[in-house]
């Protein structure tokens, strides 16, 4: 009862709606009083017929006929009784079958749908919303976006300008809002004043005119643009975006370092304040075929390895981890002891002429890199600017004319590949946005060399794990990439997303904690996380003692499964 009298509140509140209602109320007034008119003709026909019924039949028999039902236990006799009956039904089928649904819809039923459609997708968020992440465009990266600003407790509007799709998304469970993207007062709705960032991922221009339109409201909000062109950079930042990324190089940047033998020295792929999370690939280092037990890296350097890449794969370590060629660690410490650990692994047998030992040793033949789209081309510059020779596959032609190393041809034609150098690569980078193809060129390339290393791209997250069934060692997703960047921004300093479903957090110590040391809190074996620093005041102690007592008001920055950390997180305590 109290939802029926709030959706008829609702539907009233406005001069167009109530206006609708009266008309609807005059046509049921003026149906009441034709049905009230037959049924007093209906007794003074009877009567002339010589027939008698009571007020009720003869209400019952005008609405029975009105409505087409025409049960015919009452009759007239008279030729003027059946004319009487066919004027009934003729109007009945006019007013009750034709003008009464026609009526309601539209005086009644329509516009309570459209308040309805309203509200699901409203033209304003309620007063004191704060915190939240706009986003002015939904695809499949937004979609990835959204999901994982969930998990982390951040709440995301989506701002549509399309009422059906507006409708469509809020159907599939997305938060939206009804509004005209170039408009002041959209983002005024929005409360961008009070948002924790506004994410803009169109083309360029239309990026643009957003960023333009929202510093018109907001100095301070922050804003994060992608740049599909370089020249976009200058002007993308020049309109208001405090972070402008280019999320297909970065994502041709981290499948170039993924070649083995690229590089020897540490990538930093982020920082939570003084601690500096790094990659370093285990390939032509001492570390070849131990086990962390064995390689005893955090006596001997401090640093405390967090993660391992193996073969794609994404793992917390153990003492029995085993490190081949392959594999890839993820390290934390200070820069002082990164640097120890450089030195304490380098092969003193890895460099090249010019004796330089981060030099990694030449592979036998070009790296192949499969499309030579954007990502393509980042992959490329990346590995030309190490200085690793490459080739590019490639059916467009134009491509090849700006460049030497291109060749030109179907990437699933064995020549080409074999003319581009398939015999003596170390590595294949397939790089299409089409994840179809993506899982046709694996397949096909891990038969041609099922010794070669096969790095792909996935454009799509469920397709990650079909692409290592296909046989890739390392497929890496352009929209986890772009969540990666993106939601790194929101907690500089307390939060670091490592891969698609591993977080690096800083989370409060639970005042009954206070006095334990890491031992017996046990948080490994209780939460699946790692500790690899405590926070305490000003100072941030790396790869802390576990056998140390921990003190009330220390931050724990752990390692661990995104969603559980982020559990951890809205609790606001650790364990």
């Amino acid at each position: 009862m109290k939802f029926l009298m709030a959706q008829l509140t609702t539907l009233l509140q406005t001069g167009a709606r109530q206006s609708n209602v009266r008309l609807l109320v005059r046509f049921l007034i003026l149906l009441v009083g034709i049905v009230t008119l037959y049924s007093v003709l209906f007794h003074v026909i009877m009567e002339y017929e010589g027939q008698s019924y009571s007020w009720v039949t003869g209400f019952y028999w005008t609405l029975t006929v009105m409505s087409t039902l025409g049960f015919g236990d009452i009759t007239f006799q008279s030729d003027l009784g059946r004319i009487f009956s066919m004027m009934v039904l003729l109007s009945g089928v006019i007013f009750l079958l034709v003008m009464l649904p026609f009526t309601f819809i539209q005086f009644f039923y329509a516009p309570w749908l459209e308040a309805q459609n309203r509200a699901r997708a409203p033209r304003a968020l309620p007063a004191g919303t704060r915190g939240h992440v706009i986003i002015t465009a939904f695809d499949i990266v937004t979609a990835n976006l959204i999901r994982r600003l969930g998990q982390l407790g951040f709440e995301s509007v989506v701002l549509v300008d399309d009422l059906a799709q507006a409708l469509e998304l809020h159907d599939l469970g997305y938060r939206v809002m009804v509004g005209d993207r170039n408009h002041p007062d959209t983002y005024r709705n929005l409360r961008v004043e009070d948002a924790a960032m506004v994410v803009a991922i169109h083309d360029d221009v239309v990026s643009t005119n957003v960023i333009y339109t929202v510093r018109e409201i907001s100095d301070q909000v922050l804003i994060v643009a992608n740049a599909d062109e370089d020249d976009s950079l200058d002007i993308l930042s020049l309109a208001g975006s405090r972070h402008v990324f280019q999320f297909h190089r970065l994502l041709g940047q981290a499948l170039a370092r993924r070649v083995l033998g690229v590089s020897l020295r540490a990538n930093v792929v982020g920082r939570i304040d003084d601690l500096v999370i790094a990659e370093l690939p285990t390939m032509a280092t001492t570390l070849v075929d131990q086990t962390l037990l064995e390689s005893s890296l955090r006596e001997r350097t401090g640093v405390n390895v967090v993660g391992v890449w193996d073969r794609g794969s994404f793992h917390l370590p153990t003492p029995q981890t085993r490190l081949d060629p392959s594999t890839v660690l993820v390290v934390a410490g200070t820069d002082e002891q990164l640097e120890d650990f450089q030195k304490a692994v380098q092969n003193p047998d890895a460099g090249d002429a010019s004796g330089a030992p981060d030099t990694p040793p030449r592979p036998a033949g070009p790296v192949l890199i499969l499309g030579g789209g954007r990502v393509g081309q980042a992959v490329a510059a990346s590995l030309k600017a190490r200085g690793v020779e490459h080739r590019i596959v490639d059916k467009s032609s134009s491509i090849g004319k700006r460049n030497r190393r291109v060749i030109t041809g179907n990437a699933a034609d064995r020549e080409v590949l074999e003319r581009a150098g398939l015999d003596q690569t170390p590595s294949i980078i397939i790089t299409t946005h089409d994840d179809d193809l993506n899982v046709y060129l694996t397949i096909y390339c891990r038969r041609l060399r099922p010794d070669a290393q096969i790095i792909s791209r996935a454009s799509l997250n469920r397709n990650v794990a079909t692409l290592h069934r296909a046989g890739a060692d390392l497929v890496m997703s352009y929209s986890a990439i772009t969540t990666a960047t993106i939601v790194n921004l929101l907690r500089p300093g307390r939060q670091l997303l490592l891969a698609e479903n591993v977080n690096i957090a800083s989370i409060g110590l639970a005042p009954h904690q206070a006095g334990r040391s890491l031992l017996d809190l046990n948080l490994r074996q209780k939460t699946g996380c790692s500790v690899i620093a405590v926070k305490r005041g000003a100072r941030q102690l790396a790869n802390p003692d576990p056998r140390e007592p921990l003190e009330a008001g220390d931050e724990l920055v752990l390692v661990g499964d995104a969603d559980r950390l982020a559990q951890m997180a809205a609790r606001g305590v650790a364990g």
